[in-house]
């Protein structure tokens, strides 16, 4: 029963989310060339968990750099909620950011450590979305964060038999900023690698 739950829960929260990628994809929402290879979230100075999101992305055979790659996140704020703003008729989350990779295929974005919803049991999550310049836009798997409570030892086997271990970002302090790197290798097809 427990499952069920769990599983409704997700079903009405991706629910919540997906109109926003049905009216438009939020990655059109910048002008392509506006974008850099580093970006920062709004209210990024006033968050106590800081993060620098870093990583190259990489072409299919993981070892030359992708350049001019669009990567779009969004997120909840430390609370776990997501901060739904209206334009006109179009809504979009307040916590959201754009870079392209530069000649050497690297990106950052600054941001925060997300906060998970507890009440539905939510891990503090990022969202990405991936654009190669001859391809339509992908949505990869949420970033995971190691220290979350959430994450537990069962959610980790699951998520290793899967081949999703990737997802989980681990976050070391340097110059009093939290930070993580992930790389992300593009696949020969439609689908980016974890």
């Amino acid at each position: 029963m427990k499952n069920v739950i769990v599983a409704f829960c997700l079903i009405c929260f991706y629910s919540a989310i997906n109109p926003i990628y049905a009216q438009n994809s939020p990655i059109y929402d910048r002008a392509e060339d506006q974008l850099t290879h580093t970006d920062t979230i709004p209210d990024f100075r006033s968050k106590t968990n800081k993060l620098k999101l870093t990583g190259v992305v990489y072409q299919s055979d993981g070892v030359t750099p992708a350049k001019d790659v669009i990567i779009y996140i969004e997120q909840p704020n430390e609370n776990g909620d997501f901060d739904l703003r209206k334009t006109g008729d179009e809504r979009y989350v307040f916590h959201r950011s754009w870079v392209k990779t530069d000649s050497d295929g690297k990106y950052t974005f600054y941001t925060f450590i997300p906060g998970g919803d507890r009440r539905y049991n939510q891990m503090q999550q990022i969202f990405p979305i991936i654009k190669e310049s001859t391809k339509e836009e992908q949505q990869l798997e949420s970033l995971l964060f190691d220290n979350d409570p959430l994450l537990t030892k069962r959610c980790r086997k699951q998520l290793a038999k899967k081949g999703d271990v990737g997802r989980i970002l681990t976050t070391k302090k340097e110059d009093g900023i939290l930070v993580a790197r992930k790389d992300i290798v593009l696949s020969s097809d439609t689908e980016p690698t974890k």
